[in-house]
């Protein structure tokens, strides 16, 4: 059963920092693009960052400096390190895998900045 669970979102300070992890299952995760979305309510959802197969990495530009996209195809997990929260950033992050026409979609982690 193909499945990407998120972990790690919470209740953060501006300021402050998150790392929200994706774990992966049930497919060849090494051979994937692997991505970082982020949904605000009343909002498309929106790409963060991304990571290919060769750990070649991309930023959108409102997190560009203070996020950090890392994969481990060992333990099928991709990583987010964001810092310097803003309440901007308020928002369900969700991770993708995708390769060819395959595109698979956790369920999403809240992560709220908020004092």
């Amino acid at each position: 059963q193909v499945q990407l669970v998120e972990s790690g979102g919470g209740l953060v300070q501006p300021g402050g920092s998150l790392r929200l992890s994706c774990a992966a299952s049930g497919f060849s995760f090494s051979s994937y693009g692997a991505y970082w979305y982020r949904q605000a309510p009343g909002k498309e959802r929106e790409l963060v960052a991304s990571i290919s197969v060769a750990d070649v990495t991309n930023y959108s530009d409102f997190v560009k400096g203070r996020a950090t996209i890392s994969r481990d195809n060992i333990q099928r997990m991709v990583n987010l390190q964001m810092n310097s929260l803003k309440p901007e950033d308020t928002a369900v992050y969700y991770c993708k895998a995708a390769r060819l026409w395959y595109e698979y979609w956790g369920q999403g982690t809240q992560v709220t900045v908020s004092s």
